[in-house]
Order: C-alpha cells, then structure tokens, then sequence
C-alpha cells in the first residue's frame, strides 16, 4: 500500500566545535538586544544579549570571538582551548540571581523562571515536572539518578523564594532506579513527596501535572498559580542550585541526542551543551547518521519541529532525533486530526506533505481549545479524551483514505475505535519517530491511566 521514501540526506564532515550561534530569542517574550560587536572577545558567562521586555539575559556559552551579531543571533568563534572557569553573576538575593542568572524554563516552554517563582505561594506548592514526557528522551531522569543531591537543593531554593509549604516531585512510575534514588534523598524531608505518575502521554504537561499530583484541574486558561502551585522542570531546578550556589551563569542545556545513528539507535544524553552548538555537531557527537534518514527533529516526538544540521541549540532544547524514512502515500487524499498535546496544524501538514500525501480535511481533537485567537491549542482535559467518532465520520465524508492523528494516548486509543470501521487507515505524526527508537506506536491505550501511589508520598 505504501513504500518508504528514500530521501537521500547525508551528513558533511565538520568540525566538532564549529561556531557558536547564540539565539536572541530563546525564551517567551521579546528578543534580547545584543549589547557587544563583532571583534568583542568574550568568555564563559560574559553577558553579550538583554531583554527588551519579557526575557532572560543571554551569556556567552565559549571562550571566544564575536564574528558577527545579526537581527537574531550573535555568532561567535570559540577559541581552540575552552577553560572550564565562567565570569560569575554578582551577589543579591536568591531571586535577584536566578533573574540575573537568565534562567528560563528548561523543559521547553521558556518562560522566564525569575518571574515564575517570584510570585508568592502562601504556602502553597512547588511541582517538580520530572515526567520526562516525550518518548525517547532521557536527560531529566539521568540528572535525577546522578545529580540528586543538587536537585532537590534547587527545590528547596524554589520553595522558599516561592513561600510554599510543600514540594512535589511528579515522575513516571517506570522510573524505578530514580525514584529509588529520590525515596532515599527525601525520606527525611518533611515537606517534600513523590507523585507517581503513568507512562501515557502527556503526563508533562502542566495542567496534568497539577490535575496528577493535585487533584485541581484548571481551565485552559488558568496558571498553575490558581491552585496555588507552580510546576518547574527539573533541569531548571538545577540551574537555580547552581545560580544560586556558584554564581553560574545559565549558558548550558542538558539533552539527549536519538535515532538513526552509526551504532544503533540508544539515546546519548549529554549535560552541559554550549548553549549555541549546531545541531550537526552533536549528532557526529553521537555516532553521525546511519545512511539516508527521513528528517531531523528538535525537541521530542509530539512537539518538536523538524530542523536542520546547522541550527543551534537553545537554552529549550531538551532532544534531537534522526528519524528514519517517510512512507509513501502516493498522493492519497489525507484527513488531519489536530491535537492541543501535538504538532500544530503546519507542523501535521509538514509532516503529510513529506508522506507524499494530500490534505482534503482538518479538524480539531473535540477537547482543543483556541484561549484567544491565533494562539497555541489547549486540552480541556490533557490525557483524558471523549471521543472522536465525530471527526473520523468528518474525514470519510470528506474523501479522506488515510489519517494523520498527533493525539495524546487516550485520544489516540479514541480514534481508533472509531478510524477502522470506516476503513481509514491512520497514521500518528510521531510514527517515523517510534519506529526509529523501537518505542510501540500510538494507537491503543494499553497501560492504565492510574498507578499506585508510595505510602504518604515517600
């Protein structure tokens, strides 16, 4: 019925540290403005960027030269030999520097982490967002088994910058060595718990968090500060600890770097990537790309965008995956379910119009919601899905013979008791990914939506 398109993509031969493109938008909010020139030397936490609104300070990430500052960049040639040491952020109050520091939500969104937990709690709560979400990536939960001691360090910063009573670390039950590692770490921390979580998608998102380990489900509208809590991925809460306890700079990311590569398909998790390293020089990091590949992706399987070998890593990066090929529609009329838990809609015809397919329908998962208009999709209710019988019966009036769906699990589970009876044959945007790291593909929901919990959350 279909093929695998061989798009014949090889990698060039480069440099392991070529040069250093440092973003001046990685964060919400407005670009940075850069404050040095072409010629500047700078070191390891010098700060080359401010913001011009809502923003984080941006520091060089090398020991270097600027070559070249641009609208939205500022390009820098590192220097043969890279000292470990890094020019330290000035003395002040916890939260003067993780501001100053430029911490951002590290696990994807961005969202300036000095404004986030300046907000006070009342006694409220501080989630730790360890989920680890997207499948495949691996990064959070190796920074919860080997750095423990520092993270939950950065918690206790966080709450009592926060002014919250208590911490909850949210994580998948399958996590077993970590959380093993966490039990121990907190066992005589009064106000700190685990909150086990299932292994369905997308237990990381932060309205599920606060709905998992707080029983509040908010309105799509609503922040966490509605229930009196803020949700901080955990890797940001190493770069607080570190803010706070070494006067460092947020200049690098820890990611995991998966798929099509020389010597299998294992991910490779690296800590402390230079903010500013090319996507290409990470993967030969990792082995380079095993023959023809189908795309290359940043971020994680339902949310990242595909890419290319030169684009720099950012400060949100959390994964870069090599897929393997497209299969072949042949030009089959292609019906579109869009989800809030997914890609957007350009992202879902992207991925169709590399199928070779043609898209004759679009709808929208009956639980995404617009919160105003052109804004990003938000679940009424993530993980949690009524149906889609409705929108299947859409796409087969509409002329569609396959379906690409980027549902969450049980959205997922939905449409397929619904697709096959009309004899529509679908497809989950994540599929190329899935096939490529030998995780199952989304269709069935196979796994409960509820686990036990530890007893009184240790």
């Amino acid at each position: 019925m279909f093929r695998f398109l061989l798009i014949k993509k090889k990698i060039k031969e480069k440099d392991v540290m070529g040069n250093v493109q440092i973003l001046l938008r990685q964060h919400v909010g407005a670009p940075c403005e850069a404050i040095v020139k072409a010629g500047d030397e700078v070191k390891k936490g010098t700060l080359i960027a401010t913001p011009a609104g809502l923003g984080a300070n941006i520091f060089s990430s090398v020991y270097g030269v600027v070559e070249e500052v641009t609208d939205d960049r500022i390009i820098i040639k590192p220097d043969e030999e890279q000292k470990d040491e890094f020019v330290p952020i000035k003395e002040g109050s916890k939260l003067e520097m993780v501001k100053e520091a430029g911490i951002v939500g590290m696990g994807g969104a961005g969202f300036p982490t000095g404004v986030k937990i300046g907000t006070d709690l009342n006694g409220g709560y501080v989630l730790v967002n360890a989920a680890e979400c997207e499948p495949g990536l691996r990064h959070n939960i190796q920074q919860l088994e080997e750095q423990t001691d520092i993270t939950i360090r950065g918690l206790k910063y966080c709450m009592e910058v926060c002014n919250a009573a208590k911490g909850i670390i949210a994580i998948k039950k399958k996590n077993e060595k970590a959380i093993q590692i966490l039990r121990e770490a907190i066992k005589d921390e009064d106000n700190i718990t685990i909150h086990l979580l299932p292994d369905i998608y997308p237990m990381g998102e932060e309205r599920a968090v606060v709905r998992e380990a707080l029983g509040k489900l908010l309105d799509p509208t609503q922040l966490p500060s509605a229930a009196d809590a803020v949700v901080i991925n955990c890797e940001t809460l190493l770069r607080i600890a570190e803010a706070i306890e070494l006067k460092k700079p947020c200049y690098s990311k820890n990611m995991t770097v998966i798929g099509k590569l020389n010597g299998g398909n294992e991910p490779h998790v690296y800590m402390d990537v230079p903010v500013g390293t090319c996507v290409g020089d990470m993967i030969e990091k990792a082995g380079g790309i095993d023959g023809t590949y189908g795309e290359i992706i940043m971020g994680g399987p339902f949310t990242g965008k595909s890419t290319t070998l030169d684009a720099p890593v950012t400060k949100t990066t959390g994964g870069i995956i090599v897929t393997v090929e497209f299969p072949d529609l042949h030009g089959a009329n292609v019906g579109l379910l869009v989800c809030a838990c997914g890609g957007s809609e350009d992202r879902m015809r992207e991925i169709c119009e590399k199928m070779n397919g043609k898209v004759v329908s679009v709808a929208r998962c009956k639980q995404a919601i617009e919160p105003k208009p052109g804004a990003a999709l938000k679940c009424e209710n993530p993980g949690n899905c009524p149906g889609q019988a409705q929108k299947c019966l859409q796409f087969k009036k509409d002329g569609a013979e396959f379906i690409i769906i980027g549902n969450c699990s049980d959205c997922s589970n939905t449409v397929m008791g619904s697709a096959p009876k009309l004899k529509l044959k679908t497809f989950h945007q994540t599929d190329h990914v899935m096939r490529t790291i030998g995780h199952p593909l989304y269709r069935r929901l196979t796994v409960s939506k509820e686990v036990d919990q530890l007893p009184e959350g240790k």
